[in-house]
């Protein structure tokens, strides 16, 4: 099969789309550039297909890399059959390769080894054939091994690793475990037995069902020394098949011979069979938690901004003080100040924050949530009430101290403390997410499940492309973004911002996109990736504006002069409406050469140029009030924010301390296969509460009971 069908099948697009996507990617194009502006060549694919296809095009390259190795290797000790090579060359996995390269494999000295180079091979032949090997067992006796016992051990460890190295043996195990395993858990005996893993003490679950998470607890359970797991197996069925398949006749060597494999399955197969299953089922939750903290980040990162809003930011703290930012309009910092809440000082705390906001007319305050963020909540709340028109949000604050002390804000605020670092982050959260949280370490985000057991290089990757995704999705102003939100847009990358960024500070606003060639190191292939994801307001070209990619400009003026209309002007819908009908946009799309995927996009971008897809999603929830946990009751409906998604079900923000949770079952009332069906982080919902433990700061809460109220 060829590689173009090979990735076709697995992930079901078309040979001529995986051929012309592969081709793209491999000509060095950006996965957002082909996604938007080849939508021709790939048949509409969007970013995870081109993204799968180039995933899945670099395993079956490796494969064969591994498989012209295990080839060359066993050649190169004579060993390699006509039957040998048909094997290797039909296998489509590497764990098939592998097995069949096990007894190949170059390997420390093992216990069959001495037997084999003690010369006790002819006597593990004499015990495969059936004979007696205690009458022969004299004659190899020698100084490894001296007695009759140690000669019959040493030929039954030869049996023992051949059949251990048996590929289609270790096929079958390995199928039987994956299939009819159960995977067990209890307490490691000596552990502390950390109450958070209570559940895994005493835990069972067929290898087929056992849900992601249940292997990341565990795996970290064991990591941290409180749990000991295992593959069950029925080991008697697997042995019998065993023997079935490698014992021919009967005879005295039969016993000897089960007793080799017996030793074997339990010593060698049983525990290499278990690290495989053990490792896909790793492999599987670490691919499952990733495209969790995917789906979440996502979802946070189009949170949509408060635009041209100043906003007052707050970081709370107890001892030390809570530390106050303003930000301008256009993200910059005006002020700084701090007030106190746990002494005599609160009661000036709130003339401090009223001052601030009426010197700087400022918008909204933005409260992170850490430690002290009720108290200080109280306090704004108090304050803004001698205000009008301004309220409050409270802001997820996690990774904001991971910015404070990084070298990204000692770039941007190098005379600032870092908590009032950390002051400015949740403003600037506030008044646009995206461009903060790109300044951020995605895994510090906090809306992921085990973000930091997984397999670190692999979520990296992963984020990544989330956070290339987004940004490109939605456009990013050349004038004013940051070196850090540049460095993000489809072939730009951190060295090209910083030089974008002195080249604007140095000559002044960009007028046009054609301007960018002129910055070094930018050349015509990057400026082809990265220009039409750049937005220039207010520039010498209104195109310059739009998602329309600057290869295609001609194309848009002739579409405009067809409809003697300007860009984003009010009529310009309809007028292509009635071109799109009458045939004569197809016309000038046929004479330029653009399809009609391409066409559709032009026409969209001409009609809405400022479009921004966070502006369909809920904004920010703004408070004027306060509530506490001894505020909730049983049955209370609350609007709540969503705040994270797991496999088990949602954290949402209530307005007070804690987050609640809606259980996958409280999620709707029918059947719920996935909770990333239902919500995404940011949301804003309707809940019930059903349940509030102050004790242990627990709220259960209901989508299904708000529904049917």
């Amino acid at each position: 099969m060829t590689l173009y069908k090979q990735i076709a099948s697995s992930v079901d697009i078309s040979v001529d789309s995986v051929r012309r996507t592969l081709a793209l990617i491999d000509d060095g194009n950006t996965v957002p550039f082909i996604a938007r502006y080849r939508k021709e060549q790939t048949g509409d694919l969007d970013e995870v297909q081109i993204r799968a296809v180039a995933q899945r095009a670099d395993e079956i390259r490796q494969l064969e890399d591994r498989r012209e190795t295990i080839l060359r290797s066993i050649d190169e000790q004579g060993e390699l059959t006509a039957g040998l090579r048909e094997k290797i060359e039909e296998a489509v996995t590497t764990a098939r390769l592998e097995d069949l390269y096990a007894p190949y494999r170059p390997r420390r000295m093992t216990r069959g080894q001495r037997a084999l180079e003690a010369g006790l091979e002819p006597l593990a032949r004499r015990i495969q054939q059936g004979g007696d090997p205690r009458t022969e067992a004299a004659d190899f006796q020698c100084e490894a091994f001296s007695t009759i016992d140690e000669v019959l051990r040493g030929a039954r460890d030869i049996l023992a690793e051949e059949m251990s190295d048996d590929a289609e043996v270790r096929e079958y195990v390995r199928r039987n475990a994956r299939r009819r395993g159960k995977l067990v858990c209890k307490k490691r005996r000596g552990a502390d037995g950390d109450p958070k893993y209570e559940m895994y003490t005493k835990f069972s679950s067929s290898v087929r069902r056992v849900k992601p998470h249940q292997v990341l607890a565990i795996r970290r359970g064991e990591q941290d020394k409180e749990l000991s797991a295992g593959i069950e197996v029925d080991d008697d069925a697997l042995i019998d098949w065993i023997c079935k398949r490698r014992i021919d006749g009967g005879g005295p060597g039969r016993r000897h011979h089960r007793e080799a494999i017996e030793d074997g399955f339990s010593r060698l197969l049983h525990p290499s069979i278990e690290r495989d299953i053990r490792r896909q089922l790793e492999d599987e939750a670490d691919e499952h938690a990733i495209g969790v903290f995917s789906v979440n980040l996502k979802s946070l990162l189009l949170q949509p901004p408060m635009p041209d809003a100043v906003v007052v930011g707050i970081d709370p703290g107890m001892r030390s003080g809570c530390k106050i930012a303003v930000i301008g309009s256009t993200g910059e910092l005006l002020d700084t100040d701090h007030f106190w809440i746990h002494d005599g000082r609160k009661k000036k705390a709130p003339d401090v924050i009223c001052a601030v906001v009426e010197k700087y007319d400022a918008d909204l305050v933005a409260i992170g949530n850490g430690t002290g963020s009720r108290e200080t909540e109280k306090v704004v709340a108090t304050a803004l009430n001698e205000v009008d028109g301004v309220q409050y949000a409270i802001v997820d604050e996690a990774g904001a101290s991971v910015y404070s002390a990084s070298e990204v804000a000692r770039r941007e605020f190098p005379d600032l403390d870092v908590s009032v670092r950390g002051a400015v982050s949740i403003a600037r959260r506030l008044q646009d997410p995206l461009a903060e949280l790109v300044k951020i370490d995605p895994k510090s985000i906090g809306v992921g499940m085990y973000q930091h057991d997984v397999n670190q290089v692999a979520l990296q990757e992963s984020l990544e492309a989330v956070i290339e995704d987004v940004v490109n999705s939605v456009g990013v102003d050349l004038n004013s973004a940051s070196q850090f939100l540049l460095a993000q847009v489809a072939g730009i990358g951190p060295t090209l911002a910083d030089r974008i960024v002195a080249h604007r500070d140095e000559r002044g606003p960009f007028a046009a996109r054609d301007e960018l060639k002129d910055v070094r190191g930018l050349g015509a292939k990057t400026f082809e990736q990265c220009a039409g994801f750049l937005r220039i307001r207010d520039g010498v070209e209104a195109l310059d504006d739009t998602g329309i990619h600057p290869e295609n400009y001609d194309f848009a003026r002739a579409i405009l002069a067809e409809a003697n209309k300007d860009v984003g002007e009010p009529a310009l819908k309809s007028k292509l409406d009635g071109l799109r009908s009458r045939g004569r946009l197809e016309q000038l799309a046929e004479r330029f050469d653009v399809g009609s995927l391409t066409l559709r996009d032009i026409c969209d971008a001409l009609i809405e140029p400022g479009r921004d897809p966070r502006d369909e999603l809920d904004p920010p929830k703004l408070r004027s009030d306060v509530l506490s946990l001894k505020d909730l009751r049983e049955g209370m409906r609350l609007q709540g924010t969503v705040r994270n998604v797991v496999d088990f079900g949602a954290f949402v923000d209530v307005g007070v301390k804690q987050d609640g949770l809606v259980h996958i079952s409280e999620m709707a009332d029918r059947y719920v296969e996935s909770p990333y069906d239902e919500v995404s982080v940011g949301d804003q919902i309707d809940v019930v509460i059903l349940s509030v433990d102050a004790e242990r700061g627990r709220i259960g809460l209901s989508i299904k009971a708000a529904q049917a109220s």
